[in-house]
Protein backbone atom coordinates (compact mmCIF):
# COMPACT_ATOMS: atom_id res chain seq x y z
CA UNK A 1 0.00 0.00 0.00
CA UNK A 2 0.95 3.65 -0.34
CA UNK A 3 0.31 6.49 2.09
CA UNK A 4 0.65 10.14 1.06
CA UNK A 5 1.57 12.67 3.75
CA UNK A 6 1.34 16.42 3.04
CA UNK A 7 3.46 18.85 5.05
CA UNK A 8 1.84 21.79 6.86
CA UNK A 9 -0.79 23.37 4.60
CA UNK A 10 -0.57 27.15 4.94
CA UNK A 11 -3.52 29.49 4.57
CA UNK A 12 -6.25 29.85 1.99
CA UNK A 13 -3.85 29.61 -0.94
CA UNK A 14 -2.34 26.39 0.39
CA UNK A 15 -5.77 24.82 0.78
CA UNK A 16 -6.69 25.93 -2.72
CA UNK A 17 -3.48 24.42 -4.10
CA UNK A 18 -4.36 21.12 -2.44
CA UNK A 19 -7.86 21.30 -3.92
CA UNK A 20 -6.51 21.76 -7.42
CA UNK A 21 -3.68 19.23 -7.31
CA UNK A 22 -4.28 16.48 -4.76
CA UNK A 23 -6.44 14.29 -7.00
CA UNK A 24 -3.75 14.25 -9.70
CA UNK A 25 -0.95 13.41 -7.29
CA UNK A 26 -2.95 10.61 -5.71
CA UNK A 27 -3.65 9.17 -9.14
CA UNK A 28 -0.05 9.46 -10.36
CA UNK A 29 1.36 7.74 -7.28
CA UNK A 30 -1.44 5.22 -6.81
CA UNK A 31 -2.18 6.44 -3.27
CA UNK A 32 -4.38 4.40 -0.92
CA UNK A 33 -4.50 6.71 2.11
CA UNK A 34 -3.81 10.41 2.66
CA UNK A 35 -2.81 12.33 5.79
CA UNK A 36 -2.51 16.13 5.81
CA UNK A 37 -1.11 18.40 8.50
CA UNK A 38 -3.66 21.22 8.65
CA UNK A 39 -2.61 23.22 11.69
CA UNK A 40 -1.94 26.34 9.59
CA UNK A 41 -4.74 25.83 7.07
CA UNK A 42 -6.85 28.73 8.33
CA UNK A 43 -5.98 32.23 7.25
CA UNK A 44 -3.47 33.47 9.84
CA UNK A 45 -2.84 29.91 11.21
CA UNK A 46 -4.79 27.42 13.24
CA UNK A 47 -7.63 25.39 11.76
CA UNK A 48 -11.29 26.29 11.25
CA UNK A 49 -14.40 24.39 10.29
CA UNK A 50 -14.06 25.80 6.77
CA UNK A 51 -10.46 24.72 6.21
CA UNK A 52 -11.05 21.33 7.85
CA UNK A 53 -14.09 20.59 5.69
CA UNK A 54 -12.28 21.59 2.51
CA UNK A 55 -9.26 19.36 3.19
CA UNK A 56 -11.53 16.41 3.95
CA UNK A 57 -13.64 17.13 0.88
CA UNK A 58 -10.67 17.10 -1.48
CA UNK A 59 -9.24 13.83 -0.21
CA UNK A 60 -7.70 13.85 3.28
CA UNK A 61 -8.43 10.69 5.28
CA UNK A 62 -6.97 12.12 8.51
CA UNK A 63 -5.87 15.65 9.44
CA UNK A 64 -3.12 16.23 11.99
CA UNK A 65 -2.10 19.46 13.71
CA UNK A 66 0.50 20.67 16.23
CA UNK A 67 1.30 23.64 18.44
CA UNK A 68 -1.33 25.83 16.72
CA UNK A 69 -4.12 23.30 17.22
CA UNK A 70 -6.07 25.53 19.64
CA UNK A 71 -5.17 28.84 18.00
CA UNK A 72 -8.84 29.49 17.20
CA UNK A 73 -11.64 29.38 19.76
CA UNK A 74 -13.89 27.62 17.28
CA UNK A 75 -11.42 24.74 17.00
CA UNK A 76 -12.53 23.39 20.40
CA UNK A 77 -15.87 22.36 18.90
CA UNK A 78 -14.04 20.80 15.95
CA UNK A 79 -11.92 18.58 18.17
CA UNK A 80 -15.00 17.53 20.11
CA UNK A 81 -16.96 16.49 17.03
CA UNK A 82 -14.46 15.33 14.39
CA UNK A 83 -12.70 11.98 14.98
CA UNK A 84 -10.54 12.47 11.88
CA UNK A 85 -9.03 15.70 13.26
CA UNK A 86 -6.14 15.12 15.64
CA UNK A 87 -4.24 17.23 18.14
CA UNK A 88 -0.99 16.06 19.77
CA UNK A 89 -1.59 12.93 21.82
CA UNK A 90 0.76 14.11 24.58
CA UNK A 91 -1.48 16.95 25.73
CA UNK A 92 -2.39 16.35 29.39
CA UNK A 93 -5.34 14.13 30.25
CA UNK A 94 -8.66 15.96 30.08
CA UNK A 95 -7.80 18.21 27.11
CA UNK A 96 -10.49 18.17 24.43
CA UNK A 97 -9.90 16.09 21.32
CA UNK A 98 -7.90 12.99 20.50
CA UNK A 99 -4.38 12.26 19.34
CA UNK A 100 -4.97 8.92 17.62
CA UNK A 101 -7.20 7.92 14.72
CA UNK A 102 -7.55 4.28 13.68
CA UNK A 103 -9.24 4.09 10.28
CA UNK A 104 -10.69 0.84 8.96
CA UNK A 105 -10.27 0.98 5.19
CA UNK A 106 -11.85 -2.44 4.69
CA UNK A 107 -8.78 -4.53 3.86
CA UNK A 108 -6.61 -3.00 6.65
CA UNK A 109 -6.65 -0.75 9.70
CA UNK A 110 -4.36 2.27 9.64
CA UNK A 111 -3.44 4.15 12.80
CA UNK A 112 -2.33 7.79 12.68
CA UNK A 113 -0.72 9.25 15.79
CA UNK A 114 -0.21 12.99 16.26
CA UNK A 115 2.74 13.62 18.59
CA UNK A 116 4.51 16.85 19.58
CA UNK A 117 8.08 17.49 20.66
CA UNK A 118 8.95 19.41 23.81
CA UNK A 119 12.34 20.93 22.87
CA UNK A 120 11.75 24.68 22.20
CA UNK A 121 7.98 24.05 22.23
CA UNK A 122 5.28 23.77 24.88
CA UNK A 123 6.10 21.51 27.80
CA UNK A 124 3.69 18.69 27.09
CA UNK A 125 3.92 15.14 28.41
CA UNK A 126 7.10 13.25 27.49
CA UNK A 127 6.69 12.10 23.85
CA UNK A 128 8.84 9.00 24.37
CA UNK A 129 6.90 7.57 27.31
CA UNK A 130 3.56 8.64 25.81
CA UNK A 131 4.37 6.66 22.65
CA UNK A 132 5.19 3.60 24.75
CA UNK A 133 1.67 3.79 26.19
CA UNK A 134 0.09 4.48 22.80
CA UNK A 135 1.71 1.44 21.18
CA UNK A 136 0.31 -0.81 23.89
CA UNK A 137 -3.21 0.29 22.88
CA UNK A 138 -3.00 -0.18 19.11
CA UNK A 139 -4.09 -3.42 17.46
CA UNK A 140 -2.72 -2.76 13.96
CA UNK A 141 0.88 -2.90 12.71
CA UNK A 142 0.24 0.01 10.30
CA UNK A 143 1.16 3.00 12.46
CA UNK A 144 2.09 6.44 11.12
CA UNK A 145 3.39 9.14 13.46
CA UNK A 146 3.28 12.87 12.68
CA UNK A 147 6.01 14.16 15.01
CA UNK A 148 5.46 17.91 15.21
CA UNK A 149 8.73 19.21 16.63
CA UNK A 150 11.27 22.02 16.39
CA UNK A 151 14.60 20.33 17.11
CA UNK A 152 16.05 17.94 14.55
CA UNK A 153 17.90 16.13 17.34
CA UNK A 154 14.61 15.33 19.06
CA UNK A 155 13.12 14.20 15.75
CA UNK A 156 16.07 11.93 15.01
CA UNK A 157 15.94 10.49 18.52
CA UNK A 158 12.22 9.66 18.35
CA UNK A 159 12.78 8.10 14.92
CA UNK A 160 15.41 5.72 16.26
CA UNK A 161 13.36 5.10 19.41
CA UNK A 162 10.37 3.99 17.34
CA UNK A 163 12.36 2.13 14.67
CA UNK A 164 10.83 -1.29 14.11
CA UNK A 165 7.78 -0.34 16.20
CA UNK A 166 5.88 1.91 13.77
CA UNK A 167 5.54 2.14 9.99
CA UNK A 168 6.72 5.76 9.67
CA UNK A 169 7.84 8.80 11.64
CA UNK A 170 7.13 11.96 9.63
CA UNK A 171 8.42 15.26 10.97
CA UNK A 172 6.44 18.48 10.66
CA UNK A 173 6.49 22.07 12.03
CA UNK A 174 9.56 23.74 10.49
CA UNK A 175 7.95 24.12 7.01
CA UNK A 176 11.31 23.30 5.40
CA UNK A 177 11.64 19.90 3.72
CA UNK A 178 14.70 17.93 4.77
CA UNK A 179 16.70 15.62 2.53
CA UNK A 180 17.24 12.81 5.03
CA UNK A 181 14.44 10.43 4.08
CA UNK A 182 15.35 6.84 4.84
CA UNK A 183 13.99 3.50 6.00
CA UNK A 184 15.39 2.72 9.45
CA UNK A 185 16.12 -0.73 10.82
CA UNK A 186 12.95 -2.70 11.35
CA UNK A 187 11.15 -1.10 8.40
CA UNK A 188 10.31 2.35 9.76
CA UNK A 189 10.24 5.15 7.17
CA UNK A 190 11.66 8.43 8.48
CA UNK A 191 12.10 12.06 7.46
CA UNK A 192 12.95 14.96 9.79
CA UNK A 193 10.50 17.34 8.13
CA UNK A 194 8.10 16.80 5.25
CA UNK A 195 7.96 20.56 4.59
CA UNK A 196 4.98 22.76 3.77
CA UNK A 197 2.26 23.28 1.20
CA UNK A 198 1.70 26.95 0.44
CA UNK A 199 3.42 30.05 -0.99
CA UNK A 200 6.94 29.04 -1.99
CA UNK A 201 8.54 32.50 -2.10
CA UNK A 202 7.88 33.21 1.57
CA UNK A 203 9.22 32.77 5.06
CA UNK A 204 7.23 29.74 6.23
CA UNK A 205 4.27 31.05 4.25
CA UNK A 206 4.57 34.67 5.44
CA UNK A 207 5.19 37.61 3.11
CA UNK A 208 8.98 37.90 2.93
CA UNK A 209 9.10 41.68 3.46
CA UNK A 210 7.12 41.43 6.70
CA UNK A 211 9.15 38.51 8.01
CA UNK A 212 12.41 40.36 7.35
CA UNK A 213 11.07 43.50 9.07
CA UNK A 214 10.10 41.52 12.17
CA UNK A 215 13.47 39.79 12.45
CA UNK A 216 15.47 42.92 11.64
CA UNK A 217 13.70 45.34 13.98
CA UNK A 218 12.23 43.04 16.68
CA UNK A 219 9.16 45.26 16.61
CA UNK A 220 5.57 43.98 16.32
CA UNK A 221 4.57 43.29 12.73
CA UNK A 222 1.19 42.12 11.42
CA UNK A 223 2.02 39.08 9.33
CA UNK A 224 0.09 38.24 6.19
CA UNK A 225 0.29 35.32 3.81
CA UNK A 226 2.63 35.65 0.84
CA UNK A 227 0.94 36.03 -2.51
CA UNK A 228 3.61 34.09 -4.40
CA UNK A 229 2.75 30.88 -6.32
CA UNK A 230 2.32 27.80 -4.17
CA UNK A 231 4.18 24.52 -4.07
CA UNK A 232 3.57 21.25 -2.27
CA UNK A 233 5.95 19.28 -0.07
CA UNK A 234 4.91 15.71 0.64
CA UNK A 235 6.15 12.19 1.19
CA UNK A 236 4.94 8.86 -0.16
CA UNK A 237 5.47 5.79 2.02
CA UNK A 238 5.22 2.36 0.45
CA UNK A 239 4.53 -0.29 3.09
CA UNK A 240 3.48 -3.90 3.61
CA UNK A 241 0.06 -3.69 5.22
CA UNK A 242 0.36 -7.22 6.59
CA UNK A 243 3.28 -6.47 8.90
CA UNK A 244 3.38 -2.66 8.92
CA UNK A 245 6.92 -2.43 7.59
CA UNK A 246 7.86 0.32 5.17
CA UNK A 247 9.70 -0.59 1.98
CA UNK A 248 10.32 2.93 0.65
CA UNK A 249 9.87 6.63 1.37
CA UNK A 250 9.93 9.20 -1.44
CA UNK A 251 10.03 12.99 -1.03
CA UNK A 252 7.83 15.03 -3.35
CA UNK A 253 8.13 18.68 -4.34
CA UNK A 254 5.28 19.71 -6.63
CA UNK A 255 5.45 23.11 -8.28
Amino acid sequence: MKLLFLGDVVGRSGVEYVRKNLWRIKKEHDIDFTVINGENSAQGNGITRESFNELIRVGADVITTGNHCFQRKESVELYESEPLLLRPVNFPEGVVGRGIAVVDTGPVRIAVVNLMGTVYLDSLDNPFTVMDNVLEQLDTPNIFVDFHAEATAEKKAIGFYLAGRVTAVLGTHTHVQTADETVLDGGTAYISDVGMTGPECSVLGVDTRLAVEKLKTHCPVAFKESESPCFMNAAVITFNEKNGRADKIERLIIR
